[in-house]
């Protein structure tokens, strides 16, 4: 699929200059089992960006701006500067969740001005520990030489209110990609609220992956996403802003051309008690 490279690709060019590789290794019922997977052991020369340290912002009172609020600009830039990343640097993201991490991690790059080209590592870690491939406990140094400089693109991201102004437009599509029975709102694992936004329609993140954990073809992800129009109108939401990463880059693969992520989703919806709430099928 477009945006992913084969652990092959990566083990024929690691070390090249230009070429930067993130561990985004991350479990969300224990936030520190990344870091340490990473120092035990992970691909030669890669960094590690932890998602509520490095590729989320604070959580602010209320719960305005959802469990992983975008992290601030200059914040994030400076991490990416340590790890060698400037704007045109390639990037190559890996983690052991399906890609969901490693995807917010692209999608971030993009909002903030890369443009090198940010791949993710199809298959992930467990691919690549799988084939035999090089791994080291090593942890390289901060880069210092390197500046990444963040230019906003606010057209890819969506906001509260850009939500509810979608809601009933014609040829516009509200995606949430978590998991139908949250979607349904039959239990609520996380968030204090279930159920989804009104009129939004249910495309689970994993089922753009295959029974291996590897990304489905473009034409695979455009046989999941066949029913709604070409040149629909797209946002994305999941409960944080991180697993609809994935369905982004799957709707894009697809051939869709106009995709926002809803970066509070629906943890952000539901701070807001004026916010309306739908559950079960609509």
């Amino acid at each position: 699929m477009k945006g992913t490279v084969t652990t092959e690709w990566l083990a024929a060019r690691l070390g090249e200059e230009g070429l930067a590789v993130v561990d985004c290794r991350f479990a969300l019922n224990d936030p520190e089992a990344g870091r340490l997977a990473y120092l035990a052991v992970h691909i030669p020369g890669a960094y590690y960006a932890d998602l509520e340290r490095d590729l989320s912002g604070p959580k602010q009172p209320g719960g305005a701006g959802g469990r992983h609020p975008l992290p601030d600009a200059d914040r994030l830039a400076a991490a990416l500067s340590r790890m060698g990343i400037g704007n045109e640097t390639t990037v190559v993201a890996y983690d052991d969740q399906g890609g969901a991490m490693a995807a917010r991690l692209c999608w971030l790059l993009r909002y903030t001005g890369h443009t090198g080209g940010a791949y993710m590592l199809d298959g992930g870690f467990a691919e690549w520990s799988a084939k035999g491939r090089p791994v080291t406990a090593e942890v390289p140094a901060p880069v210092e030489d390197v500046t990444y400089e963040v230019r906003i693109r606010p057209e890819l991201a969506a906001d509260q209110a850009e939500v509810r102004a979608l809601l009933g437009k014609p040829g516009a599509v509200l995606i949430d990609s978590r998991e139908a029975f949250r979607y349904l709102g039959e239990s609520e694992p996380i968030d204090p609220v279930a159920g989804h936004i009104p009129g939004a329609i249910n495309r689970f993140w994993k089922y753009g992956l295959d029974e291996e954990g590897r990304w489905k073809s473009a034409e695979a992800q455009r046989e999941r996403f066949a029913d709604l129009p070409e040149d629909a109108e797209i946002i994305v939401y999941c409960g944080s802003g991180v697993t609809a990463c994935p369905n982004v880059f799957a709707l894009e693969a697809a051939g869709f051309r106009n995709v926002k992520l809803y970066a509070g989703s629906w943890s952000d919806w539901v701070s807001n008690k004026e916010n309306r709430v739908a559950t079960g099928e609509e």
